[in-house]
């Protein structure tokens, strides 16, 4: 799929819309029975609606590194979130750098989560470093709440705190760059990312209102969970503020696409919508996480649909995300693909649609995979792999690694942490060394281990796994920008 497939797409203009935390099941048009979310249904309508989407990475900070650099973060050095010593490079090159050098005009707005935009260090690189031309946002999340951040940044100065709700002020700044202050005369890039429907939530009473009735409350307790285990204590009085939020995202969404609609746009651009990774969990006693207690996070109630696990898990709730694309006149209206796409796919995609040569000084690990918009198979030069190889106690555990090719998934374990060691110590010593597999095409779930049953799927598959996991770790490593 090249940019000759339609008339005049070698202008076509790219938008990137990045949720927070919202998992695979959160949406009307994925099958949630609760949540109203109409805009985000109507643009399913418009374009495809992915059911095998997968951000790069289970968290933040690595799914943002995999999306922008076509690379899968441990080799960008992102084995957790952004901090102490890890950012994103100056040495990395992202999508909106690319962009810039076919001229294009580049925006970013909201959580960046990539590198400190308040420069605590001034080896690391902004949004204004790494290819956009115009940015306001806010290093992480704005933890004091969506309507109170005080911490955003424009262009690398302090504005303080920016009336509105999060997603609203970030579509706000987009709708407003799009009217009156680009290039019109240039292609754009605009890249948005919300902090919604990420803890703290407290979304306008209007919204959480829809959902405080007896209806709701016996809808919700058909909602799976990924199989995590929730606290003990009843918080089910919490779930209308987050059902709450991803309808006010959804408002926000719709906005921002009636604003690209109403200028002419929407023949000439491809719209992306997803997530950064599954949906947050309640639980609070993580060993990885330092046993802290986070009572924000009793308001998530967001769902991985009927898949295990949720955010963290290399497990499918862990990474399956909501992928919708819009690009009219090219990808047919109402179409439903199952074809994988993961969150390294994007830089690849785009460049390979504008007809952009990849850089050729990097491993790109994602693969030019427009075909998945059009429901149909691309082969893969090598398989999908998701991590978080960090150490948790008896009561949140999980693997480390997942690996996808075809329609097998390896799940990879490491040893047990000897106390001996620290976290960074333990993980760049050790291989996997138990596994599980599943047939995700007959098992979505993941409840039957065909490990025992196909060992030698699982001897094919955990070398080409080990190889991966010690090539892509060691290449992160050599960066030195571990968070120590």
């Amino acid at each position: 799929m090249t940019v000759k497939a339609a008339d005049n797409h070698k202008k076509l203009n790219v938008v990137i819309f990045l949720a927070d935390d919202l998992g695979y099941g959160d949406l009307a048009c994925y099958g949630n029975p609760i949540i109203k979310t109409p805009n985000i249904d109507r643009f399913s309508t418009q374009g495809v609606l992915l059911t095998d989407c997968h951000s790069g990475g289970t968290v933040s900070s690595p799914s943002r590194a995999a999306l922008l650099t076509g690379r899968n973060p441990y080799r960008s050095g992102f084995y957790y979130i952004q901090g102490g010593n890890t950012y994103l490079s100056a040495g990395e090159v992202t999508i909106a750098e690319v962009l810039k050098t076919r001229g294009y005009e580049t925006f970013f707005a909201g959580k960046w989560h990539l590198s400190s935009l308040e420069k605590k260090s001034k080896n690391e690189p902004g949004p204004g470093d790494q290819g956009f031309d115009y940015w306001m946002g806010t290093t992480h999340n704005p933890f004091e709440g969506p309507l109170n951040s005080k911490e955003f940044i424009r262009n690398g100065k302090p504005v303080g705190q920016v009336k509105g709700w999060y997603c609203d002020v970030v579509v706000d700044e987009a709708s407003s760059w799009l009217r009156e202050k680009r290039d019109t005369t240039k292609p754009f890039f605009l890249y948005l990312a919300s902090h919604e429907p990420h803890a703290p939530i407290s979304p306008p009473e209007k919204y959480s209102e829809m959902y405080n009735n007896p209806k709701v409350d016996s809808l919700e307790k058909t909602i799976s969970y990924g199989g995590v285990t929730r606290p003990e204590k009843n918080i089910s009085a919490n779930k209308k503020e987050y059902y709450g939020t991803v309808s006010q995202l959804d408002n926000a969404f719709g906005r921002l696409i009636k604003t690209i609609d109403e200028l002419g746009l929407r023949d000439n651009t491809i719209i992306i919508f997803t997530s950064d990774n599954g949906p947050e969990t309640p639980v609070t006693n993580e060993e990885s996480l330092g046993k802290w207690d986070d009572p924000a996070r009793e308001k998530c109630f967001g769902t991985p649909g009927i898949f295990r696990g949720m955010k963290r898990y290399p497990y499918e709730g862990g990474h399956r995300v909501p992928g919708i694309v819009r690009l009219p006149g090219v990808i047919p209206a109402g179409l439903k693909s199952d074809k994988l796409f993961n969150g390294t796919d994007f830089f690849p995609t785009i460049c390979k649609l504008l007809e952009i040569p990849l850089p050729k000084s990097k491993i790109i690990d994602g693969t030019a995979n427009f075909n998945a918009f059009l429901n149909k198979e691309v082969k893969r030069k090598s398989p999908v792999i998701w991590f978080y190889p960090h150490y948790v106690d008896t009561y949140f555990i999980m693997p480390q690694m997942a690996m996808r090719e075809g329609r097998y998934i390896l799940i990879g374990w490491l040893p047990v942490k000897p106390d001996s060691l620290d976290l960074n110590a333990w993980f760049f010593k050790f291989n996997p060394v138990k596994y599980e597999l599943y047939d995700v095409i007959d098992d979505p779930r993941q409840r039957n281990d065909l490990a025992k049953k196909r060992p030698e799927t699982v001897s094919s598959l955990s070398v080409k796994m080990t190889k991966l996991w010690i090539e892509m770790r060691d290449e992160g490593l050599k960066k030195n920008i571990i968070n120590n």
